[in-house]
């Protein structure tokens, strides 16, 4: 896991300028504490490195592909050449085993024999049990109902993996309030088990550590288009939840200031509905406190959260991360929302014209990419795109969409 420039980000408290740090029960704050000391050790250890190397090489199947999308960059027009960084193609069919199969090795490290872990989409689940299966770890699983009949498909993945997946009905029943019970969950039994968080959020350090081991993203994507096209990108872009897929290609491009970012957040059914995910751009966001850490969360005048909508179940959730909150406050990424007509016509798009079907998440940057970007960069510029997910565990949603 070399580490890049800039990545001193957070600070010795957990901190990106404003954002971030460990807002936590006295119960959790000794068990961070311990998490990171055994992280920081782990980043340093040959025998982890090679382990993990192996395991991202023979088992997940990176490198992943850096796709030049022809037709879709010609759809795009103003010459835009247009790469899809390829995480769909991953095992278990999205980004999210860089960072389980991270997390798992530590658990083990850690003498901690279950794991916990939250999902919306349901991918973050799968790779979590993935990675228990491998590992021979005890996995459960928590996930809002509304997410349970949206993410069937993925549920049962979970199942035939050996995790326990438990519904959880409270609140909006969906990623924010999977997140609650898991929390409440590791509380109880700290001693014990060790929480796979699935994005970057939550307290310090778990956003760092969500970060560097989706930073591969970025470091592959990096060398891929030095080869393919001799020189930097013009732009990143990615689907923004919370951010971990956006934040592992973005990071390791952090210093190379002529490199721009766009982070494309779930507009939902429109901004002025107020039934959205945008928690950046948005009126109602605002700098708060939410599951541990610091960083804009969609909320009232007297700070309830206000609850998040889209039809991705990966982006239903009302805050960011406090990275991406930081890149936000200073200027070095943009964020521009998507609404759920929007982003399927990104999926059909993508389907009819390459072939490849995304998730939901990755459709939102896939509209922004070929129909807003091109208006925003010049003439033959380069952008590479996150491809975070394959769509197969959206079908029954494209179907109830697309028959309408």
């Amino acid at each position: 896991m070399t580490l890049v420039p800039g990545a001193q980000r957070p600070d010795t408290t957990g901190h990106y300028g404003e954002f971030g740090g460990r807002f936590v029960p006295e119960t959790l704050f000794q068990a961070l504490i311990d998490l990171e000391r055994e992280y920081k050790a782990m980043a340093d250890d040959a025998d982890f490195q090679e382990e993990l190397t192996a395991l991202l090489t023979q088992y997940v199947g990176r490198p992943t592909p850096l796709y030049f999308a022809r037709r879709l960059s010609e759809t795009a027009g103003n010459g835009m050449r247009l790469y899809l960084k390829r995480e769909d193609l991953c095992h278990t069919g999205a980004h999210k085993i860089n960072n389980t199969l991270g997390q798992a090795l530590l658990a083990k490290r850690l003498g901690k024999p279950r794991v916990i872990a939250e999902t919306g989409a349901g991918q973050h689940g799968v790779a979590t049990a993935t990675a228990c299966a491998l590992l021979g770890l005890e996995c459960e699983v928590f996930m809002g109902v509304e997410d349970i009949e949206r993410q069937k498909p993925n549920v049962l993945r979970m199942q035939l993996l050996g995790a326990k997946v438990t519904p959880v009905t409270s609140g909006t029943s969906t990623l924010k309030d999977a997140t609650n019970e898991a929390l409440r969950d590791w509380m109880a039994r700290v001693d014990d088990t060790h929480y796979i968080i699935g994005s970057v959020v939550g307290p310090h350090p778990f956003p760092m550590i969500v970060r560097d081991f989706q930073s591969v993203i970025g470091r592959e994507a990096r060398a891929q288009i030095l080869e393919a096209e001799g020189r930097l990108p013009d732009a990143l872009i990615a689907c923004v939840g919370g951010g971990s897929n956006s934040l592992g290609l973005f990071h390791p491009f952090y210093d190379d200031a002529d490199v721009k970012f766009f982070g494309v957040e779930a507009e939902g059914e429109g901004l002025h509905t107020g039934k959205h995910a945008v928690a950046i751009g948005d009126a109602s966001s605002q700098p708060g406190v939410f599951h541990g850490s610091r960083s804009f969360v969609l909320q009232t005048d007297d700070g309830q959260i206000v609850p998040a909508h889209s039809i991705s179940a990966g982006l239903d959730y009302p805050g960011v991360g406090p990275e991406h909150s930081f890149y936000a406050r200073t200027g070095r990424a943009r964020y521009m929302p998507v609404t759920d007509e929007r982003a399927l016509i990104g999926v059909k798009e993508t389907c009819v014209q390459e072939g490849i079907i995304p998730a939901l998440e990755t459709a939102h940057a896939l509209y922004y990419a070929v129909h807003e970007l091109p208006k925003q960069l010049p003439p033959d510029s380069v952008v590479i795109l996150c491809f975070s997910g394959r769509g197969d565990k959206d079908v029954q949603t494209y179907q109830r969409c697309f028959q309408k």
